[in-house]
């Protein structure tokens, strides 16, 4: 009875010293997990704040939000479980070789939601602008995290990967306010140029629509074989660039004859020589 007493006695010493080697691990593993969670929840809440300020898109900073929330308090358990002295090394390398297999697994659509990432970010072009990518072109419709859908002139749907598109060249049409409209007439050899000048200045100050600054810009291109071609460039809001190069067409067409210019067709000169015969 003696002896059992002090087993029991030994073992209750034996984890009191346990107990009291622990303690300062276990209260400094919970001091760090209450301020690392703490920490987190403020980082993703001043997270969320600056990306609204730069109007990101809500589903994609939703998403970034919780992402990085669950990683980082993953992180933060896993540190205070290697303060604890529980070993983590297992734990991590099974962690890294799932992430790694994932990885390879989902790597053509990681690199979709990477470029979605930072379109909606970056904002190359919004919804509603013209742009012309991966050989296609149309109005933006949507933009999701993995694709990117256009609207074409005669209204098919195509949808884009993010990932090529976030790292390939691309026009828009529609960034800026004001673009540059570019014309090439043709007229006649023997049609004085005086004419044209007068004609397209008159036709471009018919059109408020067309800025007076930059000014307006006319000059001979080519001396071509049919034609005398010259160029007509002006500015004016990017909104009105198809109505306003529409309607100049027409007028060149229907009134370039009121100023005595003519459309010239392809042609063609032929000189015939008639061979003679010396005679003796």
């Amino acid at each position: 009875m003696e002896d059992q007493l002090a087993a029991l006695v030994d073992n209750g010493e034996k984890l009191s010293g346990i107990a009291l080697a622990w303690a300062p691990k276990l209260a400094g593993a919970l001091l760090v997990l209450v301020l690392g969670l703490w920490i987190v929840k403020l980082f993703i809440k001043g997270l969320k704040k600056m990306l609204s300020k730069r109007k990101i898109d809500p589903s994609l900073l939703s998403f970034i939000a919780s992402f990085l929330g669950a990683l980082l308090r993953v992180l933060v358990v896993i540190s205070v479980m290697g303060m604890a002295g529980i070993q983590m090394t297992s734990f991590i390398a099974l962690l890294g070789a799932a992430g790694l297999a994932m990885g390879m697994a989902l790597s053509g659509t990681l690199q979709n939601f990477a470029g979605g990432v930072i379109i909606l970010i970056f904002r190359p072009f919004n919804v509603g602008d013209y742009i012309q990518a991966q050989g296609h072109a149309g109005i933006v419709r949507e933009i999701t995290i993995f694709t990117t859908h256009l609207n074409t002139v005669d209204n098919k749907v195509i949808i884009l990967p993010n990932g090529p598109l976030a790292t390939n060249d691309l026009v828009n049409y529609t960034k800026e306010e004001t673009c540059r409209i570019d014309w090439t007439f043709g007229i006649a050899y023997g049609d004085k140029l005086d004419d044209f000048k007068r004609a397209l200045n008159d036709f471009i100050k018919e059109d408020q629509r067309i800025f007076t600054e930059p000014e307006p810009f006319i000059g001979l291109t080519e001396l071509a074989d049919s034609s005398v071609n010259l160029t007509v460039r002006v500015w004016a809001k990017t909104s009105d660039y198809w109505n306003i190069f529409f309607e100049m067409n027409e007028k060149v067409y229907t009134r370039f004859a009121d100023y005595g210019l003519h459309i010239p067709f392809p042609q063609m000169d032929i000189h015939l020589h008639q061979a003679q015969e010396d005679r003796k």
